[in-house]
């Protein structure tokens, strides 16, 4: 903290900045401004101890499915100021790389123009979303789910995404847990695991037949598995997507579009040294053009665990979605209602969310 100064002296266009000490020592410093005062009041966020009694088994928090401001100001003085510079390099990054058309997660072959980006960022709300690594069951909420896609080439392009911020409000939890963890009272917070990816379109819709495309690409470990959201790995994926389009006019996007992606994920069992899981990913999702501005779109998408006993952390996931994407002023708004598929996925949610693509703009190689 700054020390305290002089009082403003308007000869020479001094001021100073009076703070109180906060309980930090500091030595103490002046900084020369334009002739201004500014007052700031100390914040201080009070978090109350949390002792949990554990007897073998499942504890129970109340339940919390609405993000306050309070969570927003922590989010905000404890997450953005000290990681400042790793968003600005996540973002920055972004710009030069690109996922799937919100809000579905299934892959179509369809690339973005070379030279131009396509950002998306959007909220997700899950109940009941389980974390079996952790043993924690909660309502988790994703703050700024960022995809972001960049065409290379009219038949290449590269994705990024993932969420600036994870919050989990705990439900109840298992003790003892899996892993050891490091948080305190009843919810939990972290960075997402990003994932680097590439498409790749092979073929285009001919006649009778379906386009053809493929992507592969790594999961980043951005996560602290000890806050017991993410399971900090290594995960890498290959998927081939198949697309088919019904109702085409001159000079008007298809009536409907019906894609599939199937692939295989190798993820590593956190727990197990030299061990891993293959799973199959899947996805079935079509887009339904209800007017020239509306479109209705749905899908079922998910991993599925080929072994008897996944390892913890990468059991088996699936989800349905339905919802819309409305066009207007150069933007495409989204919505869509989701529900879980299996044990270990969430009960229920919804997402929302905005894209935008740019004009092309970044010279490319040829």
């Amino acid at each position: 903290m700054l020390g305290q100064g002089q009082r403003p002296n308007t000869k020479d266009q001094r001021s100073t900045i009076h703070h109180q000490r906060s309980t930090i020592n500091h030595q103490p410093s002046t900084i020369n401004h334009p002739p201004s005062t500014i007052h700031h009041q100390p914040s201080t966020i009070h978090h109350q101890p949390s002792t949990i009694n554990h007897p073998p088994s499942t504890i129970h928090h109340s339940p919390s499915t609405i993000i306050t401001l309070d969570f927003f100001c922590i989010f905000v003085q404890n997450y953005c100021v000290k990681n400042i510079f790793t968003i600005f390099c996540i973002l920055a990054f972004g710009l030069c790389v690109s996922a799937q058309q919100r809000p579905l997660l299934t892959d179509d072959i369809d690339i973005t123009p070379a030279g131009a980006l396509e950002i998306s960022a959007g909220v997700d709300f899950f109940q009941n979303a389980k974390f079996p690594l952790s043993g924690l069951t909660g309502d988790l909420t994703r703050v700024a789910d960022i995809r972001i896609r960049q065409g290379f080439a009219s038949n290449v392009e590269i994705q990024i995404e993932g969420s600036i911020q994870n919050h989990l409000a705990i439900n109840s939890q298992t003790t003892p847990p899996p892993i050891p963890l490091s948080f305190v009272g009843n919810s939990t917070r972290d960075f997402d695991d990003f994932t680097v990816s590439a498409k790749l379109k092979l073929l285009n819709e001919h006649k009778g037949l379906p386009g053809l495309a493929m992507k592969f690409g790594y999961q980043m470990p951005n996560t602290d598995q000890a806050r017991g959201i993410g399971t900090n790995q290594i995960n890498i994926f290959s998927k081939l997507i198949v697309q088919k389009s019904f109702g085409i006019h001159p000079g008007k996007p298809p009536k409907m579009k019906v894609f599939g992606n199937i692939g295989m994920g190798i993820m590593n069992a956190p727990l197990n040294n030299f061990t891993q899981n293959d799973v199959l990913l899947y996805g079935l999702a079509g887009v339904y053009r209800l007017t020239d501005h509306v479109n209705i779109v749905s899908e079922v998408n998910g991993r599925a665990n080929t072994r008897d006993n996944a390892p913890l952390g990468t059991e088996s996931m699936g989800q349905f979605r339905i919802g819309t994407q409305i066009k207007a002023s150069g933007l495409r708004f989204d919505t869509a209602a989701i529900l879980g598929l299996t044990r270990n996925s969430p009960r229920s949610g919804v997402t929302f969310g905005i894209t935008y693509q740019t004009p092309v703009f970044i010279p490319v190689a040829q």
